[in-house]
């Protein structure tokens, strides 16, 4: 059984015990958190196409249909393994609003260059650190400092890119970002240590987007 906070294990020993009702109430105590993970990884050329109500809706959908296999070899923090499900319903969305027989979303932000892959970390970190950092309220003028600044954070070591979405966007502890990137607690500190470092640099850098 993984590490969890008091409230939580007790709810997961009534799941584990049969008592169904106790998964809405799991649920309803990481809802908030998972709602930052969609509001990190959901493309944010999807904004207004997609509902983050919705997403949240049909995780916990998923999360019902798949939870007797989690009880069953509960290996990773209850909400680490709810945020798999929400990014795997992120991944069919992007899939299917994306996909070359729908209209090209990429085009209508008009983006430059080649259009970047959906959902991906560094083109995520560009759209909120811009969001941030820029008064620009033009949509083409947004997309343009979004694509120059992803195209400095790709340059990036791809852990430390998600060690910074994990602990500084999403807010997961550094034991559920060791958790999800598959490495010792004490090296995620260090890498959000460095990469915070390298984050400041590049920041600083874009400061007069």
């Amino acid at each position: 059984m993984t590490q969890e906070l008091p409230e939580q294990s007790e709810i997961i020993k009534q799941l584990q015990s049969g008592r169904e009702e106790a998964l809405a109430e799991l649920y309803l105590l990481v809802r908030e958190r998972l709602r930052r993970v969609i509001d990190f990884r959901l493309d944010y050329r999807l904004g207004g196409r997609v509902s983050h109500s919705d997403v949240l809706q049909e995780t916990y959908v998923r999360a019902a249909q798949r939870i007797e296999s989690y009880l069953q070899k509960p290996d990773m923090p209850f909400f680490v393994w709810l945020r798999l499900e929400a990014n795997q319903r992120l991944q069919e969305i992007h899939r299917f609003h994306f996909s070359a027989e729908k209209r090209d979303i990429r085009r209508e932000v008009k983006l430059q260059g080649k259009p970047k892959e959906q959902g991906n970390t560094s083109v995520q970190l560009a759209a909120h650190i811009v969001a941030q950092m820029t008064s620009a309220s033009g949509l083409f003028q947004k997309a343009r400092q979004i694509e120059a600044l992803e195209k400095t954070l790709s340059e990036m070591n791809e852990t430390d890119r998600e060690v910074i979405a994990l602990r500084h966007f999403e807010e997961l502890s550094n034991i559920e970002t060791a958790k999800v990137l598959d490495i010792a607690p004490e090296a995620a500190s260090k890498r959000y240590i460095r990469a915070l470092k390298r984050l400041k640099e590049i920041m600083q850098q874009h400061a007069a987007f």
